[in-house]
């Protein structure tokens, strides 16, 4: 449908972005901004479009998925705020190579809402083609950042090195 079709093709940009942010032990730092830039966008259309929609559609009942899907964007999120490393990066991948198909695959969180969408598919799509850039502040890096950031990895049942 329309909406996977969206989504699943913002995650190929995404997937592309960070294959070019980082190429074996490289890291392409205008790249990586891209990818952290887009991603953080994509999450927020997700977290401030989609998901309210559905819950709003399917009778104020959250998706069965929803819960683990915003634990999962939680620990994207607190990933995306320490300086890029090789560790860093592989996490993100290693995430979404898990949290991806959750969306796409068939019965997953993406169908699922376009057949609630009915009638309002048409205009669910609009918002989410016309979701502003999210405002991105700089990388932190420090070890109180590293720590928040384990300790969201941890909450999402992600046990990733980050050093």
């Amino acid at each position: 449908g329309k909406i996977h079709q969206h989504l699943v093709g913002d995650h190929q940009r995404l997937d592309d972005l960070l294959e070019r942010g980082m190429s074996g032990q490289t890291i392409d730092t205008a790249a990586y901004h891209q990818f952290r830039a887009g991603l953080l966008k994509h999450i927020g259309m997700e977290e401030k479009i989609l998901l309210p929609a559905a819950q709003r559609l399917g009778g104020g009942k959250p998706l069965a998925v929803a819960a683990t899907l915003r634990l999962d964007h939680g620990a994207l999120a607190a990933l995306l705020v320490p300086l890029p490393t090789v560790p860093v990066i592989s996490a993100i991948r290693a995430i979404l190579e898990l949290h991806n198909p959750i969306e796409e695959d068939p019965g997953g969180m993406y169908e699922q809402c376009e057949e609630l969408a009915g009638a309002e598919l048409d205009k669910i799509l609009r918002q989410l083609q016309e979701a502003p850039d999210v405002r991105v502040a700089p990388n932190v890096d420090s070890p109180n950042v590293l720590e928040m950031t384990r300790r969201a990895l941890a909450k999402a049942g992600y046990n990733l090195t980050l050093q």
